[in-house]
């Protein structure tokens, strides 16, 4: 289906289905006529499951499942609210969403739902499981024509034949693997610099010529039947002539070169150009890798360029091949990037010129719209195996080939003069590795031969692909340190595009800081930027006062924490836009060992584009202003601050005991064993709580010798083996700082503690969490300074920090360790801004606070990371407290309690800018 027979189905969908709605009987039909009609599923019924059972402490029934993208439906009635809790059989109350959270939770983990799609005929609400706690995505039954693509996450599965080509790249890539490591074995020195850089060359070309063969570059078979009748021993040589040969001229080869030499083409491009590498001696068993295994076993000719060159790099890349596993870019991240930034517009404007009647007028506008490919020129100035480059090719050539082939309709074309317009020649990249230059000037001619072919079946006519005449410019050195218009002038530039190195700020090596300090200069908060930030502070000053448009993936921590007010602000000041957005989502590499990167995806210009999408997983909204924080809100910088900027008390930082354990790691059955000696210590030991035994359960002591007299504990002997221990850790230790706490050994090294309430808020948490669990002590409960302290506390700011408003800030606001919240005074707490309420909603603040501790009492057997986990909504009267918490918060606040996440933080945001502008 096209994206117009979609929109008149949808439109269809949803003029037939208004006011229609119930739940018991039309459940079923509703989602098979959305899969059918609209998404094209062309076996329905057997598509979707429905009411399948689930055994909870009684049998329920899921109203609708579909295997294959992992959704699954809770279908309410029309008129119904989705975000009600609903009375069930057992008593308990639940939103639809939180019923099916339930379900969920018992199926088996291999069915467990990707989505949760609540629904009451009219509304759609989308919820992303990988995000749980974040708002769901609205979706009205009204707007379906135009939003349809939205609920693509029903049907949204990876085609197939990426799959195919991706098992045979890795496949490949196995094969370059044995035959690197066995070459590699018969060198003189193989760990030399020299050796390595000679092996690389050689596995690119034996890859070349490989390919060639099966490509119909070369004859069939002619790379292999050369090497075929060779001896083993004879062999280095045979390829020493086959490389000179192959980077000859025809017209200027030896008129005597034996016919097994000549029949080989001239390849140029300066592949074989290097006739000085080292080469070893072969033996059977790699000819026979190399006839057999890789040649006469294995069709290179169905690799994909775009994956392959990423799993050659990798393969002969000793740093990666020593940590055991390939790190590359999937086909479907780098479309992430590259669709928004460029190819969703050029396959629209493909799309509306098919609809033209006249045919004169259609063919014109398909040939200016080939003259437009051909004109556009890309930059990846991080490309490593050129990646993104060459999936940028091959997605131009396939708009290309399709118009060609609209405008031929089957035409045997016979003057060809210049039919392919795309060039390899378009496509620019910057790239420190040496041989990850030569793997992407290859893959990109793998890309180039591929393409050729296609066109070739579409004009019925043979076009050469050798000699190479085109050459991807990619240049070799550190993308930070060079003047990108010395690559390619920015005035012939359009876009900008790729996957930076992804290094944290406090992982960066000297020459990485430096190459920072090169790009930023001596600024405020440079040692706090990632290594990325330099990616996006060069593009954004290269593209100044051009039309060229950004888009880069990073780690996203450069929209949390203190980053995005370091790197952005002054971009923002000199007219930066977002034009686009992906929030944080998983970039997976598509390796047999994975690695998992939290990223995010930012589009950028100084001209702006038509509409603005921030896209949230599958979820896509269209902005008015997409902010730093990737949220459609006015423009906001978060920055570290170091005092409230309303008039609450101040947080803290827990006790720092530096005291290598010997105070404050104290377990139960140890702290018991010396009260039943001395009965006296049991007042010098106090519960100690790090942020982990207070989420996790855990009971710990601590020596807690303030204000206490040495008469107290002097005639205790392990207490005083505890003080002496620490006086000799410290006297020890190389800080000057910490020598002078000797002095002191009795009492932990920094003392914080309050003297009445307090609340304990641990610096880390799950991000699978929806609300950070809280304490609210008194002063006998010792912090440790994993967490952080409120003093002073009351319930009303025990309320309102525990509240939806607050976390929703902290999830924007806050800093990342890995994609878990890392909560922070200076930019978390300082910053956010409070209510003012009416004393009357500060005393119903106050009172839903106390029952939200109420209702932990009753649990205490159970851990807050119990009590937090996925099983939070069982826990059904703290799961109530809360929400009759989240209400009185937001009643004091204004807001409405139907207010997405989003809104609420764009709201906060316009009252920090009110507070920090006093």
């Amino acid at each position: 289906m096209t994206e117009r027979d979609h929109k008149k189905a949808a439109k269809e969908f949803a003029a037939y289905w208004k006011d229609k709605g119930y739940e018991k009987g039309e459940s079923q039909p509703f989602w098979i006529e959305l899969l059918s009609k609209v998404y094209g599923v062309a076996d329905a019924t057997h598509y979707i499951q429905f009411e399948d059972q689930v055994h909870l402490d009684h049998t329920s029934f899921i109203d609708g499942y579909i295997p294959e993208t992992k959704v699954l439906i809770e279908q309410k009635g029309l008129g119904k609210d989705l975000r009600k809790p609903i009375k069930q059989s057992d008593g308990t109350r639940l939103t639809p969403f939180q019923q099916a959270k339930r379900y969920s939770a018992e199926l088996p983990y291999s069915e467990r739902p990707r989505w949760i799609i609540t629904c009451n005929f009219s509304e759609f609400l989308i919820y992303d499981m990988e995000n749980p706690n974040a708002e769901p995505e609205q979706i009205l039954l009204k707007d379906l024509p135009k939003e349809y693509y939205r609920l693509n996450i029903l049907v949204n599965t990876k085609d197939e034949n990426i799959r195919r080509e991706m098992a045979v790249s890795i496949k490949a890539g196995e094969l370059v693997g044995k035959t690197y490591d066995a070459l590699k074995a018969r060198y003189v020195d193989p760990d030399s610099a020299a050796s390595l850089k000679s092996l690389n060359i050689l596995c690119v070309r034996l890859v070349f010529c490989l390919y060639a063969e099966d490509a119909d570059v070369f004859n069939r078979n002619l790379f292999h039947d050369y090497i075929a009748g060779f001896k083993p021993n004879h062999i280095r040589s045979a390829l020493i002539d086959l490389f000179h040969v192959l980077n000859t001229p025809t017209d200027q080869r030896d008129p005597y070169l034996d016919d097994e030499l000549s029949a080989f083409p001239f390849v140029n491009g300066g592949l074989f150009k290097e006739d000085h590498i080292e080469i070893p001696q072969f033996t059977e068993d790699i000819k026979q890798l190399i006839i057999q295994d890789a040649s006469a076993d294995f069709d290179w000719s169905e690799i994909s360029p775009t994956i392959f060159g990423a799993v050659f790099e990798s393969t002969l890349n000793p740093e990666t091949r020593r940590k055991g596993g390939m790190h590359y870019t999937s086909i479907e991240n780098i479309h992430k990037v590259i669709d928004p930034l460029f190819l969703n517009d050029l396959r629209e404007e493909l799309e509306d010129i098919k609809l033209l009647k006249q045919n004169s007028t259609r063919k014109k506008r398909l040939h200016d719209f080939c003259d437009k490919l051909a004109s556009l020129t890309f930059l990846d100035p991080a490309c490593g195996s050129g990646n993104f480059l060459t999936e940028t090719y091959l997605s131009l050539r396939m708009l290309e080939n399709e118009a060609l082939k609209l405008i031929y309709a089957d035409q045997i074309v016979m003057e060809m003069g210049d039919i392919v317009k795309v060039k390899i020649d378009q496509f620019y990249g910057i790239e420190i590795n040496d041989f990850a230059v030569t793997v992407a000037k290859t893959a990109l001619w793998i890309a180039e031969n591929q393409m050729l072919q296609k066109t070739m079946e579409i004009v019925h006519t043979n076009i050469d692909f050798l000699p190479l005449t085109t050459n991807a410019y990619i240049v070799e050195g550190n993308a930070l340190r060079l003047d990108w218009n010395d690559v390619v002038e920015k005035e012939k530039l359009d876009y900008i595009m790729g996957n930076p190195p992804f290094v944290g700020a406090r992982l960066m090596s000297k020459e990485q800081k430096d190459d920072l300090l090169s790009v930023f200069g001596k600024i405020k908060g440079l040692g706090n930027l990632d290594y990325v930030s330099g990616w996006y502070r060069k593009a954004a000053e290269y593209q100044k006062n051009t039309s060229i448009h950004s888009a880069l993936v990073s780690t996203n921590s450069v929209t949390q924490g203190e980053q995005p007010s370091i790197l952005f602000k002054p971009l923002f000041t000199d007219g930066l836009i977002f034009d686009f957005c992906h929030r944080t989502f998983r970039w997976d590499s598509e390796a047999s060992i994975k690695a998992h990167v939290h990223c995010v995806i930012i589009g950028f210009s100084y001209v702006g584009i038509r509409k603005k999408y921030i896209y949230d997983g599958e979820r896509i909204s269209i902005a008015n202003n997409i902010n730093t924080y990737l949220l459609d809100s006015e423009n906001a910088f978060v920055e570290s601050r170091r005092s409230p900027i309303c008039d609450v008390p101040k947080m803290d930082f827990g006790n720092m005991p530096n005291d290598g354990g010997f105070l404050s790691d104290f377990s139960t059955e140890e702290k018991n064993h010396i009260v039943s000696i001395y009965p006296h210590a049991e007042k010098l030991f106090h519960p100690f709580l790090g942020a982990t035994e207070f989420i996790n359960g855990k009971e710990r002591w601590c020596l807690w010798l303030k204000d206490i007299s040495p008469v107290d504990y002097i005639d205790i002997p392990p207490i005083c083996e505890a003080i002496d221990n620490v006086k000799e850790l410290r006297e020890n230790s190389k800080r000057d700082a910490t020598k002078r706490l000797a002095e002191t050994p009795m009492l932990f090294g920094e003392i914080r503690q309050p003297d009445n309430k307090y609340i304990l808020v641990p610096r880390h948490s799950s991000e699978n969490r929806r609300y950070i669990p809280m304490g609210y002590f008194d002063s006998t409960t010792i912090a440790g300074d994993s967490n952080l302290i409120l003093p002073d506390a009351n319930l009303y700011l025990f309320g309102v920090l525990t509240s939806n408003v607050h976390m929703a800030w902290m999830r924007t606001v806050c800093g990342r360790l890995k994609s878990d919240y890392r909560y922070s005074i200076n930019i978390v707490y300082n910053n956010f801004p409070w209510p003012n309420p009416s004393d009357e909603q500060k005393e119903r603040i106050k009172d839903t606070a106390q029952k939200i501790l109420d209702a932990r009492s009753k649990y205490s057997e159970c851990s807050y990371a119990q009590l937090y986990g996925d099983k939070f909504t069982y826990f059904t009267d703290l799961l109530r407290a809360h929400q009759d918490n989240d209400r009185a918060v937001m009643q004091a606040y204004g807001f409405s309690i139907k207010m997405t996440e989003s809104k609420c933080v764009a709201e906060l945001m316009k009252m920090y800018q009110k507070l920090t502008e006093q």
